[in-house]
């Protein structure tokens, strides 16, 4: 993860902070918009360096391949970024729960369409 992206995720969160709850569901939707691409992108771009160094492989190799870099791809960037709403100065810890929860249930939803999709 970038600083860049890094600085946006701890901008959402401070973001929640200062609107209050009557702003967490939209606050929430766009963080959970950003992780969706930042895996969209990761994946791709995985997949696009897979194509290109491997020679060409039997379509199950591949597809579990892809898998298995999806399934790293998400807990990576599911730990980082839970560990930026946990680092945050938020001193609200059940907003902090529920952007952990957000944030996992995104990937679980990224995770399932992309195996539903294969």
């Amino acid at each position: 993860m970038t600083p860049e992206e890094r600085d946006e995720i701890t901008a959402s969160v401070a973001a929640q902070q200062e609107l209050g709850p009557d702003y967490d569901n939209a606050v929430a939707e766009g963080l959970v918009e950003r992780i969706g691409a930042e895996i969209d992108k990761r994946v791709d771009a995985r997949v696009s360096a897979a194509n290109t160094q491997a020679p060409l492989a039997p379509a199950a190799r591949h597809a579990r391949g892809a898998g298995f870099a999806m399934l790293l791809i998400s807990l990576i960037f599911g730990t980082g970024a839970t560990s930026v709403v946990i680092g945050s100065d938020q001193t609200d810890s059940a907003a902090q729960a529920i952007m952990v929860i957000l944030i996992w249930a995104a990937i679980a939803a990224i995770n399932i369409v992309y195996a539903l999709r294969r």
